[in-house]
């Protein structure tokens, strides 16, 4: 079936992935990149590289979205926004680039390693919701590792950072806000690395795939958020990527 002259078969894959991913997204404020990430690689065979740069160029928007809506809503902390943007932007491009400059068969078991990890995070965190209250501290490391494994994975900064800082007793409504408002700038650079190296060939089709599924899903996710637990969510995404990570592991060297 052609639009326009596009194939919506052959987009019908990245759609579905782009709509399952937002769909959590939009209930839980973190994991598009992780659980697109995870299908594109773990089930849909696509390289690393390229599906990290994929998840990038579509979040560029759905950051750019969510970190003006956030702006008008007064949910940024300023002061905590120049701390993570800088080392977030510098972790990312880093990933970006050796994730570019390595072999996608050697590297594709070790990304899905590190998906897992975040499915056994999210997991443990929901199952111990909500997280005892800390003073948050050294967030430019947090950054700058959070900024890496999001290039690297092709996502995890929500997860990550925002988690993190979480369960240090950060205020959450600045800590979503802020964390989604630096992910913009994240994204950008990230983005601008992958097609320096991999080009644009091979990104529209997947990548519009993905987008329309995120658009079409997006207002679903914000009504989810508001009936469903985000301790159950928490389990239920924790356990869906660790399966399918765990899966893409056991494809890859099985």
């Amino acid at each position: 079936m052609e639009v326009l002259g596009i194939d919506l078969t052959a987009l019908l894959p990245f759609i579905l992935i782009g709509f399952a991913a937002q769909l959590v997204d939009g209930a839980l404020g973190m994991a598009f990149g992780v659980i697109c990430n995870t299908l594109l690689v773990g089930l849909l065979g696509v390289p690393p590289a390229l599906a990290s740069q994929r998840v990038h160029v579509v979040e560029c928007f759905t950051t750019a979205t969510s970190g003006i809506s956030h702006l008008l809503n007064g949910n940024i902390d300023k002061a905590l926004f120049a701390r993570l943007v800088i080392p977030g932007v510098i972790g990312g491009v880093t990933g970006a680039y050796l994730l570019s400059s390595i072999d996608a068969s050697v590297v594709k078991p070790f990304v899905l390693i590190y998906l897992a990890g975040i499915g056994i995070y999210l997991l443990v965190r929901g199952l111990f919701y909500p997280p005892k209250q800390k003073v948050a501290k050294h967030v430019a490391p947090l950054g700058l590792v959070g900024g890496f494994l999001d290039a690297a994975g092709g996502g995890g900064w929500g997860p990550v950072v925002t988690s993190n800082l979480l369960i240090q007793g950060a205020d959450p409504r600045k800590v979503v806000g802020t964390v989604n408002s630096a992910e913009f700038f994240l994204t950008v650079a990230v983005s601008a690395t992958f097609i320096f190296h991999l080009g644009v060939a091979d990104l529209a089709g997947a990548t519009l795939g993905l987008l329309i599924g995120g658009i079409v899903a997006a207002p679903i996710g914000a009504f989810a958020a508001k009936h469903f637990s985000p301790k159950l969510m928490l389990i239920l995404v924790g356990i869906v990527l660790t399966v399918t990570s765990a899966y893409g592991v056991w494809t890859a060297w099985g």
